[in-house]
């Protein structure tokens, strides 16, 4: 692909390397002319089986947390990109453990913005999420801060050569945390539970997720956030796809979840532009000059009162759609 002429002979760092996208990242990203894949994450036992899993010389381990800034700046010497994926995610977690949350995934994102400054690092992209638009739990909140720092990192830098860029996509097929691998254990009990039939989310299978990550390594300019335009689906749809026997039982939207996901809400579509298949949210910096953004990258305004949620995307997948995807993924 065009876009990965910018990883050749590059020393890549992934952090968080050994989650589900970490993984898919890293099995993309090796079969090009990389000089070295880092990944740096915590847990030993997930690195040795994906040591075992790849086998490649050009990967290396680093055992490591980034709320602790002095690792990360021996992880960062040398490194040309970075992927910043460590996050604490679950949602319920968080609400009963809000400050170690809050620890990861806003002052974890200050440290690598500072490591990555201070060792020259080219360009860094932090992974959002939907729950950070109009956040109504502490996760979100967390993941709104951080896209806050990481935008703002690019003034924060001060005439330094490193970039930052955000990118926010909505639920990930079958990774940690999907309503998937819930699911497919429900269905052997007949019943699946349903918080609400209403419900609508997101969807983006990893793959994707990874190459709109790193198409956008060679797009960004430093401060945009970037949206990919991909469909939505109804909870009640999936598990139809899944197994169309099983009974569904209404059991209740749980503590801060949402009906509907967002990942642009109206407030920010004064700075959005849209593009074939994706959308960027400028940055509001006296800097930017907005204007001429649009004319290099050929991008159109949206209109004022322009939002992306998943109940109000133009595409939804049909139950069939699901089963299709469901056969690649599970």
């Amino acid at each position: 692909m065009w876009f990965v002429y910018l990883f050749n002979n590059s020393t890549i760092l992934i952090s968080g390397g050994t989650g589900s996208f970490g993984r898919n990242f890293t099995k993309i990203i090796l079969q090009y002319n990389i000089k070295k894949l880092i990944i740096l994450s915590r847990d030993e036992l997930k690195q040795y089986n994906m040591r075992k899993e790849f086998n490649d010389s050009r990967l290396r381990f680093f055992l490591g947390d980034v709320r602790d800034k002095d690792r990360l700046y021996r992880a960062f010497d040398g490194v040309d990109y970075i992927t910043h994926c460590a996050a604490l995610k679950q949602v319920d977690t968080a609400e009963y453990n809000p400050f170690e949350v809050i620890k990861t995934n806003i002052f974890g994102a200050q440290n690598v913005i500072e490591a990555a400054i201070d060792k020259g690092v080219k360009k860094v992209i932090a992974l959002s999420t939907d729950k950070a638009v109009s956040a109504i739990n502490l996760y979100g909140a967390t993941k709104l801060c951080s896209d806050k720092l990481f935008v703002s990192a690019n003034s924060y830098a001060s005439g330094k050569n490193t970039k930052f860029s955000v990118v926010r996509y909505g639920n990930v097929m079958g990774s940690r945390g999907s309503v998937i691998p819930l699911f497919l254990e429900q269905q052997k009990t007949g019943i699946f539970t349903i918080t609400d039939p209403r419900m609508t989310r997101f969807w983006i299978t990893l793959d994707e997720a990874v190459n709109f990550v790193l198409k956008n390594f060679n797009r960004m300019q430093g401060g945009e956030i970037f949206v990919p335009k991909i469909p939505s689906m109804k909870v009640v749809d999936l598990a139809k796809a899944i197994n169309s026997k099983c009974e569904q039982e209404v059991i209740g939207i749980r503590p801060g979840e949402k009906l509907h996901e967002s990942m642009i809400s109206v407030e920010d579509a004064k700075n959005t532009l849209e593009y074939y298949d994706h959308y960027i949210i400028q940055p509001s910096f006296k800097w930017w000059d907005s204007e001429e953004y649009i004319n290099k990258s050929k991008g159109s305004r949206v209109h004022s009162d322009f939002s992306y949620t998943s109940d109000n995307n133009e595409r939804f997948l049909s139950v069939k759609e699901l089963k299709n995807i469901l056969k690649e993924i599970v």
